[in-house]
Parts: C-alpha cells; sequence; structure tokens
C-alpha cells in the first residue's frame, strides 16, 4: 500500500500546501525562507550542508505507554479518547491517549482550532516529548505529534534537530538540507594521500552521516562529537581557518615595506636606562628589529604578563622608524593608557631630542588641529593617542610603524584605518600589537595563526609578588582599617568600585556614593575619584595628584585597568570581585606590586556565590601566572568571549572545540602551508568551502 501523507500539526495557521494552491504564494514564501536562513548565517547550498544537528532525537521505535519514564524523551502512539478545552489555571488544550498498555495526555498551552479538530475522538496519533507526572497521570507538554492517516513506517535513522530561528521549523529546515545534500558539490577537498595519511574519513560520507545517522550509530560519539564524521568536520574546519590565515600571512610578506636600519637613538636609548633588558625583553626586541629591517611588512604579536616591559621594547621599535627619518605612531584604547604612553615616551624618547605629541578626542579643537598638522608636514615624528589617530583629518607624512597596545579592545576596521594612513608609494607600514593579557597557546594558533608573536616571559628583577587575599563582604571594616594603617605608614592604596556591565549610569553613581563614604570613613585621609566619564583634565590632575603622593586612596571604575604605574600604590582592594572577569581580576591586581613593599589585593565579595564566579576567585586567588590565567579564562567563556566582541576579525569556530581539539588544530597547522605550496587549487577550494568571503578582514 502507498505511504499516505501525515498531516503535521505546526504553531503557523497556515499549512505549506496551502501555500502552494494559488502559485503566486510560493514566491513569497521562498523569500521568507531565505530571509529566515540568513538569520542562521545561511546563504547558499553549502552552507544548509553545513548546517549540523544540535541534537539527535530517537524516533526510530515506538514505547508503549505504560513504559514511558518519567523524565524521558520517548515516542508514543495511541488513539484520542478525549479532547477537552480546559480553563483552570489557563485555557489550554488537553488531549487523552490510550494505547493497549494504558493512557496519558498531550497538554497545549497555545493552541489553533484546527488543532482542536483535527485531534478529534478516534484520531490516532504519533507523539515524541518528554514524559512528565501530572495530575491525571504520565503527560507531555507540547510534544512534537503526528495525525495518522494510515498505516505510516517508523523512520530508518535517528531524527536531527538543527539550529532554527522563529517561523523556521524543524520540518521545513530537514527538507531544505536534504535537498541540498542532494545537489551540493560534497567532493573531497583533500588529497586522498593526505586524508588516508591523517586517517580521515571523506567529507561527503561525514555530511551524510551527521545529517542521517543510521540508528546503531554510537550515540555518544555523536553526542561528544568524537565519531569519524564529527573529526573529519572539526578538522576541515580548523584548516580552512589556518589556510586563510596563512594565505594571508603569505601575502603580506610580498608586500613592501619600508626597510628601517639601526641609528644612533635606539643605542642612545639603551646606554640611558637605568635598568637592563630581562633576557625575554632581548629575545622580542631582537625578533622585532629582525623584521623591522626587512622590506616587508612585519605584522608581530608582543605579548606579556602585566609588568613584563613591553612599552620599553615598544620604545626601541619606535625609535628605530624615528631613527630611519620616518614616522611612528601608538595607539591605545583609553585617554589613561594613552596618556601613560605619552609620559614614558617623552621622558625617554624626549631626553634624545625627539619630539613626542598626543592626540586624543577630548583636546580642543585648536590645540587638536595644531598637533594634526604638524603630524601631517612631519615636524612631530611620534604620535602618541586613542582612536583619534586614525579619525578623518588626521594624516602622517611618512609613517613606518603603527604600535597597537591592547590590541584586542580595536576593531578591525580601526585597525585598518590606522594601517592604511601609512600606505604611501605602495608600502606598508610595520604593525606592532601589544597584549598585557595573555594569549593561551590554542587561541594562539588559531586566531592568531596570520602572525609572528613575541613572547615576554619573564618579570624584571625587583617586581614584589602579590599577595591575593578573599575576604567576604561582612569584614569590609576590617579592611578600611588595613588601608588607613597602609596610608598611615605612607604608603598608597586603590579602591576599584564593583562592574556594572547593564548600566554605565549605575556604574558611575556607584563610583561617586563610595568615594563619598570612604572619604567619610577615613577622614585625615586625601581620597580621590576616578572614572570614565571625568573630563580628561580633570582625570588627569587626580592621577598626577595620586602619582605625587597627595592623594593616599585612588576609588576608580576599571578605567584603571591598564597604564597606571604608581610604584608606592601597594594595596588594592576590589568590591564584588565576583562580577570580574578572570582577565580583568588579573589586569587590576597588576596595579600594585610595582615598588619594593609588599603588595597585598583584596578581593571583597558578596555571599552567595555562583559556581562560575567561586571558580574564577579560586583561580586568581591561586595564581599570578598570567598564561594560566588565560588558559583557564578560555576554558570558563571560550574564544569568542577571551578574544573581545569577535574583533579578531576570524569566524569564530563552530564546530571545534579548542578545549579539547588541541590535536586537530596542529594537524591543521601542519598541513595548512604544505596544502598552500603544495596544491594551491585544493586549498583555494577547501577555503572557499569553509571561510567564503568571511575573511576579507585577516589582514588587519
Amino acid at each position: 500500500m502507498p505511504k499516505r501523507p501525515a498531516t503535521r500539526t505546526t504553531a503557523a495557521p497556515r499549512t505549506a500546501g496551502a501555500a502552494a494552491q494559488t502559485g503566486l504564494e510560493a514566491p513569497a514564501r521562498a523569500r521568507n525562507d531565505a530571509s529566515l536562513l540568513a538569520k542562521l548565517g545561511i546563504g547558499s547550498k553549502l552552507d544548509l550542508v553545513l548546517h549540523l544537528p544540535l541534537r539527535y532525537e530517537d524516533e526510530t521505535s515506538l514505547t508503549p505507554i505504560a513504559q514511558a519514564g518519567e523524565g524521558a524523551a520517548v515516542q508514543i502512539e495511541g488513539e484520542v479518547v478525549a479532547c477537552d478545552v480546559a480553563y483552570r489555571p489557563r485555557r489550554q488544550l488537553v488531549v487523552k491517549l490510550a494505547d493497549a498498555t494504558g493512557v496519558c495526555f498531550m497538554r497545549f498551552l497555545n493552541f489553533y482550532p484546527s488543532q482542536q479538530k483535527a485531534l478529534a475522538h478516534g484520531a490516532r496519533v504519533r507523539a515524541f516529548g518528554e514524559m512528565r507526572p501530572g495530575f491525571f497521570g504520565g503527560e507531555m507538554v507540547h510534544p512534537r505529534y503526528r495525525v495518522l492517516r494510515g498505516p505510516e513506517p517508523l523512520p530508518e535513522a535517528l531524527t536531527p534537530v538543527y539550529p532554527t530561528t522563529a517561523g523556521l521549523s524543524q520540518h521545513a529546515l530537514r527538507r531544505m538540507i536534504d535537498e541540498a545534500l542532494a545537489s551540493a558539490d560534497l567532493s573531497d577537498t583533500l588529497p586522498e594521500e593526505m586524508r588516508a595519511r591523517l586517517g580521515l574519513a571523506g567529507f561527503a560520507e561525514s555530511v551524510r552521516l551527521l545529517h542521517h545517522p543510521e540508528p546503531d550509530t554510537d550515540a555518544g560519539g555523536l553526542r561528544g562529537r568524537t565519531n569519524p564524521a564529527w573529526r573529519r568536520i572539526k578538522f576541515d574546519e580548523l584548516l580552512g581557518q589556518q589556510l586563510s590565515m596563512r594565505a594571508h600571512y603569505r601575502a603580506r610578506s610580498r608586500e613592501a615595506a619600508p626597510s628601517l636600519a639601526p641609528g644612533a637613538l635606539t643605542a642612545a636609548l639603551r646606554a640611558q636606562l637605568p635598568f637592563r633588558l630581562t633576557r625575554a625583553q632581548e629575545r622580542a626586541w631582537q625578533e622585532i628589529e629582525r623584521d623591522l629591517g626587512r622590506a616587508h611588512p612585519m605584522h608581530r604579536l608582543l605579548q606579556g604578563d602585566v609588568g613584563s616591559g613591553k612599552t620599553v621594547v615598544a620604545a626601541l621599535a619606535v625609535l628605530r622608524a624615528v631613527e630611519s627619518g620616518r614616522q611612528a605612531a601608538v595607539m591605545a584604547p583609553t585617554e589613561i593608557l594613552a596618556e601613560q604612553h605619552y609620559r614614558k615616551f617623552s621622558q625617554w624618547l624626549g631626553a634624545l631630542g625627539v619630539r613626542v605629541a598626543w592626540l586624543t578626542g577630548s583636546q580642543k579643537k585648536a590645540e587638536r588641529r595644531k598637533t594634526a598638522a604638524e603630524i601631517a608636514a612631519g615636524a612631530i615624528p611620534v604620535a602618541i593617542g586613542t582612536h583619534a589617530l586614525f579619525q578623518e583629518g588626521i594624516g602622517f607624512r611618512d609613517l613606518a610603524l603603527a604600535v597597537v597596545d591592547e590590541q584586542h579592545r580595536f576593531g578591525v576596521r580601526q585597525r585598518l584605518a590606522l594601517r592604511e594612513k601609512g600606505e604611501t608609494g605602495g608600502a606598508l607600514p610595520h604593525q606592532l600589537m601589544m597584549s598585557a593579557t595573555p594569549i593561551p597557546r590554542t587561541l594562539s594558533m588559531s586566531y592568531y595563526a596570520d602572525l609572528d608573536v613575541s613572547v615576554i616571559d619573564e618579570l624584571p628583577p625587583g617586581r614584589t609578588p602579590v599577595v591575593t587575599k578573599l575576604v567576604a563582604d561582612a569584614r569590609r571594616d576590617e579592611v578600611i582599617g588595613r588601608i588607613r594603617a597602609e596610608c598611615t605608614e605612607g604608603r598608597q592604596a586603590y579602591w576599584v568600585c564593583p562592574l556594572i556591565e547593564e548600566s554605565e549610569a549605575l556604574e558611575l553613581k556607584t563610583a561617586i556614593e563610595t568615594h563619598a563614604r570612604l572619604s567619610a570613613e577615613l577622614a585625615g585621609l586625601s581620597v580621590g575619584l576616578v572614572h570614565g566619564r571625568l573630563p580628561a583634565a580633570e582625570k588627569a590632575a587626580v592621577m598626577d595628584a595620586f602619582a605625587a603622593g597627595r592623594v593616599q586612596v585612588l576609588v576608580a571604575t576599571t578605567v584603571i585597568e591598564v597604564g597606571v604605574d604608581v610604584p608606592n600604590a601597594s594595596l588594592m582592594v576590589i568590591e564584588h570581585a565576583e562580577r570580574f572577569g578572570l582577565a580583568q581580576l588579573h589586569q587590576l591586581r597588576g596595579r600594585i606590586g610595582r615598588g619594593v613593599a609588599e603588595s597585598v589585593c583584596i578581593l571583597l565579595y558578596q555571599r552567595p556565590l555562583s559556581d562560575g564566579a567561586r571558580r574564577r576567585l579560586q583561580i586568581i586567588y591561586e595564581t599570578t601566572d598570567g598564561f594560566r590565567i588565560a588558559h583557564e579564562d578560555l576554558m570558563l567563556r571560550g574564544p569568542g568571549e577571551v578574544l573581545g566582541a569577535r574583533q579578531s576579525g576570524v569566524p569564530l569556530l563552530r564546530f571545534a572545540d579548542l578545549a579539547t581539539d588541541e590535536p586537530l588544530l596542529r594537524a591543521a597547522r601542519a598541513v595548512a602551508d604544505e596544502l598552500l605550496e603544495r596544491d594551491p587549487s585544493a586549498a583555494a577550494r577547501h577555503m572557499q568551502r569553509w571561510m567564503g568571503g568571511r575573511a576579507d578582514l585577516l589582514k588587519a
């Protein structure tokens, strides 16, 4: 007997068949489908093929109603023996189903009249859902169901459940994906020899298995994404990322940049420094110096823990541009950090007769215009500032080096805009990016594969280790007493206000109230206040007073996270520390321990603590190793959060997991250069399949 179609009820008031009857509504439905698919990032057949299931449901068998255990997702089949609209506690449709073993109920809190009509007494229904205890017995709330019009064979494979969006049903998605599987190009992009060597399954068989796994497929391997099909998909995704980034890396090596030759200024700076560079600083400088001497643009990331001495290495790079007769720009994400750089660079470079200017959005127009004109004329060789450096109207006569500090805080377009200001005569400026947030190895291998990386992995001698203490908010008075004692002995303290992400205004109000309260509780001490809304001149005045010791206690929001260097400050209190992320806590703690006195960071927390907050506080308490903290942060938050608002320019991984797939990442990294060298056409096909047009910002 030929199979008759089942009537499938959905939340939509009009069925697909109804739309097809007019002939005019089909194009509108197709346009609507395309719009809904676009919300999921799907724009092609191949995107549909790679829209893989979140999970699977087993509809290959039926469970007798009497054997359907509570809490288990099961498929049952029975006859409707009652269908009623109940009004308590709210209007709902209650359907009573019976089979040879027992009865259960289907409950719908939202329903259409057509559903009530279809589920009339005597209808044969197959339903899938989680059985729960109800007032009259077992029940399914809003199960997926079908009203059977005749014998209906059970599926022979597990049923995939896909990520979707409102208005796009699982049934419609499955239909479109099956059509794509039948017509898309699923040919393998990996050479057969390479695939065999890596022990990888074929691409076509892998995607077909993931969309239609057989009932005997290992459910654990599907759930844990460890079976051969998932392994192939994850490898391909990682390889697509690596190929795209390495291709951009190779393309940059063919571009031109000014070759910066050694001169007297870098040697003069080193001679006047009151300290010797550490071995790690020397190694990083040699790598940067080598790149700057080449006629191809440097694209290097300089990373090191808080206080490891990145700034002086950047100053040497800046001087290399100046002594070659060219200009350098240093861009920082906040005015406090930009001003800190300006002070340091002015101190070091000013003594050598090098003019340094700074440019920020808060400067008066006349002052900015004058400074911008001198930069454009080449009269000022070193410009330091915030995002104002890449705004329209700011130009350089001969920009040879762009230094971007805390680069993850800038968008890709912003970094590109600064670099493009240095494009002259077909040559690009060198680019040095810096980060005081150490980057975990797997993240560096994956999202920074287009960069050369220098690591400063030791602290200068004389840095005092910071002692971290966890203190409950109930002991706040003891903490205030500790601050008074420290300041009475001539030292200084920070009090960092709680982070209130949902409201900048509320965060500002809290900072002002905290300042007023501490001023009263610490009578006799000078208590200052800095926050992001404070005018630049007032902020600078408070910071100057704190640096000079005229202010003993500085109440601050996270504007002091980077760029503040006051060696006499030996105590920091972070209020509501449970609200902060690991990277922020580590950065804030790095503001102390810069002098000879023992430094203490007190993390004030409020009970009860969530599991995540408890874990973060435990990690920051146990270690001051920035690389371990960064690794733990990656494990807790994932790469999207750690990278910062997806600003790397590289699409985030959908399938591979950096926490568990490092072996696959290593293999993909090794294969990428080999494929680009030996089979560039295969590399191009693979990039197109996995990256499409999404890799255009990698050059930033």
